[in-house]
Protein backbone atom coordinates (compact mmCIF):
# COMPACT_ATOMS: atom_id res chain seq x y z
CA UNK A 1 0.00 0.00 0.00
CA UNK A 2 0.93 3.80 -0.33
CA UNK A 3 0.41 5.28 3.23
CA UNK A 4 0.34 9.10 3.98
CA UNK A 5 0.65 10.27 7.28
CA UNK A 6 0.40 13.25 9.38
CA UNK A 7 2.07 13.57 12.51
CA UNK A 8 4.84 10.88 11.48
CA UNK A 9 7.17 12.15 13.79
CA UNK A 10 5.27 11.40 16.91
CA UNK A 11 5.36 8.77 19.22
CA UNK A 12 2.29 6.77 17.52
CA UNK A 13 3.18 8.25 14.21
CA UNK A 14 6.62 7.18 14.28
CA UNK A 15 5.50 3.52 15.28
CA UNK A 16 3.04 3.51 12.28
CA UNK A 17 5.95 4.14 9.90
CA UNK A 18 8.29 1.78 11.33
CA UNK A 19 5.25 -0.93 11.07
CA UNK A 20 4.44 0.11 7.37
CA UNK A 21 7.81 -0.06 6.72
CA UNK A 22 8.44 -3.39 7.54
CA UNK A 23 5.67 -4.21 6.14
CA UNK A 24 7.32 -3.42 2.76
CA UNK A 25 4.42 -0.87 2.34
CA UNK A 26 5.35 3.11 0.89
CA UNK A 27 5.24 5.74 3.51
CA UNK A 28 4.43 9.24 2.76
CA UNK A 29 4.70 11.67 5.51
CA UNK A 30 2.79 14.96 5.66
CA UNK A 31 5.73 17.54 6.90
CA UNK A 32 5.65 21.44 8.05
CA UNK A 33 8.56 22.33 5.77
CA UNK A 34 10.30 22.09 3.01
CA UNK A 35 10.65 18.20 1.66
CA UNK A 36 13.96 16.26 1.80
CA UNK A 37 13.19 13.37 0.36
CA UNK A 38 10.82 12.42 -2.90
CA UNK A 39 8.33 10.73 -0.65
CA UNK A 40 7.61 13.38 1.72
CA UNK A 41 4.37 15.43 1.58
CA UNK A 42 4.73 19.70 2.23
CA UNK A 43 1.90 20.83 4.03
CA UNK A 44 0.74 24.27 6.37
CA UNK A 45 -2.19 24.03 7.48
CA UNK A 46 -2.45 27.09 8.56
CA UNK A 47 -2.01 28.59 5.24
CA UNK A 48 -4.24 25.89 4.08
CA UNK A 49 -1.00 24.81 1.72
CA UNK A 50 -0.35 21.39 1.07
CA UNK A 51 1.21 19.49 -1.44
CA UNK A 52 -2.14 17.68 -2.97
CA UNK A 53 -1.10 16.00 -6.49
CA UNK A 54 1.70 14.32 -3.85
CA UNK A 55 -1.78 12.43 -2.34
CA UNK A 56 -2.90 10.78 -6.06
CA UNK A 57 -2.59 6.99 -6.05
CA UNK A 58 -2.24 6.92 -2.29
CA UNK A 59 -4.59 4.15 -0.33
CA UNK A 60 -4.64 5.32 3.18
CA UNK A 61 -4.45 8.83 4.90
CA UNK A 62 -3.86 8.66 8.19
CA UNK A 63 -4.11 12.09 10.03
CA UNK A 64 -2.57 12.23 13.58
CA UNK A 65 -1.11 16.02 13.69
CA UNK A 66 -2.60 18.06 16.61
CA UNK A 67 -0.61 20.91 19.42
CA UNK A 68 0.23 18.54 22.64
CA UNK A 69 -2.35 19.14 25.47
CA UNK A 70 0.64 18.69 27.90
CA UNK A 71 1.11 22.69 28.72
CA UNK A 72 -0.97 25.01 30.94
CA UNK A 73 -4.21 25.82 28.95
CA UNK A 74 -3.89 29.74 28.00
CA UNK A 75 -6.67 31.11 25.83
CA UNK A 76 -3.78 31.18 22.71
CA UNK A 77 -3.06 27.31 23.76
CA UNK A 78 -6.38 26.16 23.54
CA UNK A 79 -6.79 28.62 20.43
CA UNK A 80 -3.45 26.28 18.87
CA UNK A 81 -4.71 22.81 20.46
CA UNK A 82 -8.40 23.59 18.43
CA UNK A 83 -6.81 24.76 15.03
CA UNK A 84 -4.12 22.56 15.30
CA UNK A 85 -6.57 19.37 14.80
CA UNK A 86 -9.65 20.68 13.10
CA UNK A 87 -7.71 23.30 10.30
CA UNK A 88 -5.60 20.28 9.15
CA UNK A 89 -8.10 17.86 9.23
CA UNK A 90 -10.58 20.09 7.05
CA UNK A 91 -7.56 20.97 4.69
CA UNK A 92 -6.58 17.41 3.95
CA UNK A 93 -10.16 16.10 3.94
CA UNK A 94 -10.76 18.95 1.06
CA UNK A 95 -7.87 17.79 -0.61
CA UNK A 96 -9.27 14.38 -0.31
CA UNK A 97 -12.37 15.20 -2.14
CA UNK A 98 -10.77 16.78 -5.00
CA UNK A 99 -8.42 13.69 -5.99
CA UNK A 100 -8.98 11.90 -9.14
CA UNK A 101 -7.37 9.18 -7.47
CA UNK A 102 -9.10 9.00 -3.87
CA UNK A 103 -7.49 6.96 -1.06
CA UNK A 104 -9.91 3.43 0.12
CA UNK A 105 -9.61 4.98 3.65
CA UNK A 106 -9.18 7.81 5.75
CA UNK A 107 -8.20 7.11 9.64
CA UNK A 108 -8.35 10.67 11.32
CA UNK A 109 -7.41 11.22 14.99
CA UNK A 110 -10.12 12.01 17.71
CA UNK A 111 -9.70 11.46 21.53
CA UNK A 112 -12.16 9.28 24.44
CA UNK A 113 -12.24 13.49 25.41
CA UNK A 114 -15.46 13.50 23.18
CA UNK A 115 -17.15 11.30 25.43
CA UNK A 116 -16.64 14.50 28.60
CA UNK A 117 -16.26 12.95 31.95
CA UNK A 118 -18.58 10.39 33.22
CA UNK A 119 -17.19 9.37 36.71
CA UNK A 120 -18.07 5.30 36.73
CA UNK A 121 -20.40 5.20 33.46
CA UNK A 122 -19.47 2.70 31.09
CA UNK A 123 -18.81 4.15 27.45
CA UNK A 124 -18.70 3.13 24.11
CA UNK A 125 -19.09 4.42 20.79
CA UNK A 126 -22.95 4.80 20.66
CA UNK A 127 -22.64 6.97 24.11
CA UNK A 128 -23.79 10.13 23.93
CA UNK A 129 -21.10 13.41 23.73
CA UNK A 130 -19.42 15.35 26.57
CA UNK A 131 -19.48 19.07 26.27
CA UNK A 132 -16.27 20.52 27.94
CA UNK A 133 -13.25 21.99 25.71
CA UNK A 134 -11.80 19.24 24.70
CA UNK A 135 -15.10 17.12 23.53
CA UNK A 136 -15.78 20.32 22.02
CA UNK A 137 -12.89 20.07 20.40
CA UNK A 138 -13.06 16.59 19.19
CA UNK A 139 -16.58 16.78 18.18
CA UNK A 140 -15.08 19.39 15.51
CA UNK A 141 -11.87 17.62 14.47
CA UNK A 142 -14.27 14.89 13.54
CA UNK A 143 -16.86 16.76 11.32
CA UNK A 144 -13.73 18.34 9.63
CA UNK A 145 -13.66 15.02 7.66
CA UNK A 146 -17.10 15.57 6.24
CA UNK A 147 -15.69 16.54 2.72
CA UNK A 148 -13.78 13.04 2.66
CA UNK A 149 -16.82 10.95 3.77
CA UNK A 150 -19.29 12.90 1.14
CA UNK A 151 -17.11 11.43 -1.58
CA UNK A 152 -17.42 8.16 -0.44
CA UNK A 153 -14.18 7.81 1.12
CA UNK A 154 -14.36 5.96 4.08
CA UNK A 155 -13.68 7.87 7.50
CA UNK A 156 -12.62 6.46 10.60
CA UNK A 157 -12.09 8.57 14.15
CA UNK A 158 -9.53 7.21 16.21
CA UNK A 159 -11.24 7.52 19.39
CA UNK A 160 -7.69 7.44 21.20
CA UNK A 161 -7.13 6.56 25.01
CA UNK A 162 -3.74 6.85 27.06
CA UNK A 163 -1.04 5.10 24.70
CA UNK A 164 1.37 3.23 27.15
CA UNK A 165 4.84 3.31 25.97
CA UNK A 166 8.44 3.87 27.41
CA UNK A 167 9.11 5.98 24.31
CA UNK A 168 6.82 9.09 25.04
CA UNK A 169 3.73 9.89 26.20
CA UNK A 170 2.60 9.54 30.30
CA UNK A 171 4.44 6.23 31.45
CA UNK A 172 8.41 7.53 31.17
CA UNK A 173 7.31 10.64 33.25
CA UNK A 174 5.84 8.22 35.98
CA UNK A 175 8.44 5.95 35.94
CA UNK A 176 11.06 8.06 37.70
CA UNK A 177 9.15 9.24 40.65
CA UNK A 178 7.71 5.53 41.11
CA UNK A 179 11.31 4.43 41.12
CA UNK A 180 12.07 7.31 43.73
CA UNK A 181 9.22 5.80 45.92
CA UNK A 182 6.95 8.88 45.37
CA UNK A 183 4.74 8.07 42.89
CA UNK A 184 0.96 8.04 44.09
CA UNK A 185 -2.25 8.26 42.59
CA UNK A 186 -3.73 11.77 41.22
CA UNK A 187 -6.73 12.98 43.79
CA UNK A 188 -8.76 10.60 45.10
CA UNK A 189 -7.80 7.78 42.16
CA UNK A 190 -11.55 7.12 41.83
CA UNK A 191 -11.11 8.76 37.98
CA UNK A 192 -11.34 5.96 35.30
CA UNK A 193 -8.45 5.44 33.14
CA UNK A 194 -8.97 4.21 29.25
CA UNK A 195 -5.83 2.85 27.93
CA UNK A 196 -4.18 1.01 25.25
CA UNK A 197 -0.33 -0.57 24.35
CA UNK A 198 1.54 1.10 21.52
CA UNK A 199 1.83 -2.21 20.31
CA UNK A 200 -1.83 -2.58 20.26
CA UNK A 201 -2.38 0.97 19.31
CA UNK A 202 -0.44 0.00 16.08
CA UNK A 203 -2.04 -3.40 14.92
CA UNK A 204 -5.17 -1.76 15.43
CA UNK A 205 -4.52 0.34 12.81
CA UNK A 206 -3.41 -2.21 10.89
CA UNK A 207 -6.79 -3.87 11.32
CA UNK A 208 -8.60 -0.94 10.44
CA UNK A 209 -6.68 0.14 7.22
CA UNK A 210 -7.74 -3.35 5.96
CA UNK A 211 -11.00 -4.25 7.33
CA UNK A 212 -13.50 -2.06 5.47
CA UNK A 213 -16.44 -2.40 7.24
CA UNK A 214 -15.76 0.01 10.04
CA UNK A 215 -16.07 3.41 9.25
CA UNK A 216 -17.00 6.03 11.81
CA UNK A 217 -15.87 6.43 15.61
CA UNK A 218 -13.22 3.74 17.37
CA UNK A 219 -12.82 3.60 20.07
CA UNK A 220 -8.59 3.08 20.34
CA UNK A 221 -8.64 1.40 24.14
CA UNK A 222 -7.78 -1.68 25.78
CA UNK A 223 -10.87 -3.63 27.04
CA UNK A 224 -9.92 -3.16 30.57
CA UNK A 225 -9.95 0.21 31.64
CA UNK A 226 -8.40 0.52 35.53
CA UNK A 227 -9.38 3.37 38.05
CA UNK A 228 -6.25 5.61 38.39
CA UNK A 229 -6.08 3.85 42.00
CA UNK A 230 -5.57 0.74 40.34
CA UNK A 231 -2.74 2.22 37.90
CA UNK A 232 -1.08 3.11 40.55
CA UNK A 233 -1.09 -0.58 42.61
CA UNK A 234 -0.29 -2.03 39.55
CA UNK A 235 2.49 0.31 38.42
CA UNK A 236 4.29 0.22 41.79
CA UNK A 237 3.93 -3.25 42.27
CA UNK A 238 5.52 -3.99 39.17
CA UNK A 239 8.76 -1.78 39.66
CA UNK A 240 8.26 -3.12 43.72
CA UNK A 241 7.93 0.22 45.04
CA UNK A 242 5.85 1.79 47.88
CA UNK A 243 3.27 4.40 45.91
CA UNK A 244 1.71 5.71 49.60
CA UNK A 245 2.17 9.68 48.40
CA UNK A 246 -1.04 10.89 46.46
CA UNK A 247 -1.60 14.52 44.81
CA UNK A 248 -4.78 16.66 46.02
CA UNK A 249 -6.99 17.38 43.28
CA UNK A 250 -6.56 21.26 44.22
CA UNK A 251 -2.94 20.64 43.81
CA UNK A 252 -3.36 19.60 40.51
CA UNK A 253 -6.07 22.18 39.48
CA UNK A 254 -3.59 25.18 40.75
CA UNK A 255 -0.74 23.92 38.87
CA UNK A 256 -2.49 22.60 35.82
CA UNK A 257 -5.49 24.46 35.39
CA UNK A 258 -8.24 23.33 33.13
CA UNK A 259 -6.06 20.73 31.72
CA UNK A 260 -6.13 19.09 34.74
CA UNK A 261 -9.69 18.58 35.35
CA UNK A 262 -10.25 17.37 31.75
CA UNK A 263 -7.29 15.29 31.75
CA UNK A 264 -5.63 13.87 34.51
CA UNK A 265 -8.70 14.24 36.80
CA UNK A 266 -10.96 13.04 34.16
CA UNK A 267 -12.57 9.84 34.36
CA UNK A 268 -13.77 8.00 31.23
CA UNK A 269 -14.61 4.33 31.49
CA UNK A 270 -14.44 3.86 27.75
CA UNK A 271 -14.84 -0.01 25.64
CA UNK A 272 -13.69 -0.70 22.32
CA UNK A 273 -16.97 -2.37 21.46
CA UNK A 274 -16.86 -1.77 18.32
CA UNK A 275 -13.04 -3.48 17.56
CA UNK A 276 -13.86 -6.35 19.61
CA UNK A 277 -16.99 -7.10 17.77
CA UNK A 278 -14.59 -7.27 14.46
CA UNK A 279 -12.53 -9.63 16.31
CA UNK A 280 -9.77 -7.40 16.71
CA UNK A 281 -7.15 -9.86 18.84
CA UNK A 282 -5.26 -7.70 21.83
CA UNK A 283 -2.04 -8.84 22.37
CA UNK A 284 -1.95 -6.91 26.17
CA UNK A 285 -5.38 -6.36 27.20
CA UNK A 286 -4.45 -6.00 31.03
CA UNK A 287 -2.66 -3.20 32.45
CA UNK A 288 -0.69 -6.13 34.40
CA UNK A 289 0.31 -7.54 31.10
CA UNK A 290 1.11 -4.52 29.47
CA UNK A 291 3.00 -2.66 31.65
CA UNK A 292 5.09 -5.92 32.54
CA UNK A 293 5.53 -6.14 29.28
CA UNK A 294 6.89 -2.66 28.55
CA UNK A 295 9.34 -3.04 31.48
CA UNK A 296 10.48 -5.86 31.29
CA UNK A 297 10.94 -4.98 27.22
CA UNK A 298 13.62 -1.79 28.51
Amino acid sequence: MIVAISGSSGLIGSALVRMFEQRKDEVRPLVRRETRRPREISWNPDGEEIEGPKLEGVDVVINLAGESLAQHWSTGVKQRIRDSRVKGTALLSRTIASLAAKPRVFLSGSAIGIYGSRRDEPLDEASTLGDDFLANVCKDWEAATSPASDVGVQVTHLRTGLVLSTDGGLLPKLLLPFRLGVGGKLGRGRQWMSWISLDDYVEAVCHLVTDLSLPGPVNMVSPYPVTNEEFTDILANILRRPAMISVPSFALKFAMGEMAEETALASQRVRPHRLLEAKFHYQQPTLDKALRHLLTAH
